[in-house]
């Protein structure tokens, strides 16, 4: 069985006439199951089409370095 890991996603999207800039954590088990709750759940909280979203980096998150929100 694979472990699941926690990656931080950091991208742009755009909000109204500006681009915002966003960093999230997900849990996942690999790179691209990460990439897809990521277009899923902006695209479902702010109406955003996937080729709206623009990933800028995609990286493994050790448990110690993980950010509180």
């Amino acid at each position: 069985m694979s472990e699941v890991k926690t990656y931080r996603v950091k991208g742009v999207m755009p909000m109204g006439f500006l681009r915002s800039t966003f960093v999230k954590e997900v849990r996942a088990l690999k790179p691209e199951h990460a990439l897809e709750k990521i277009y899923s759940e902006l695209g479902s909280r702010h109406k955003l089409k996937r080729k709206r979203i623009k990933i800028l980096a995609i990286e493994e998150v050790s448990k110690e370095s993980l950010q509180e929100t």
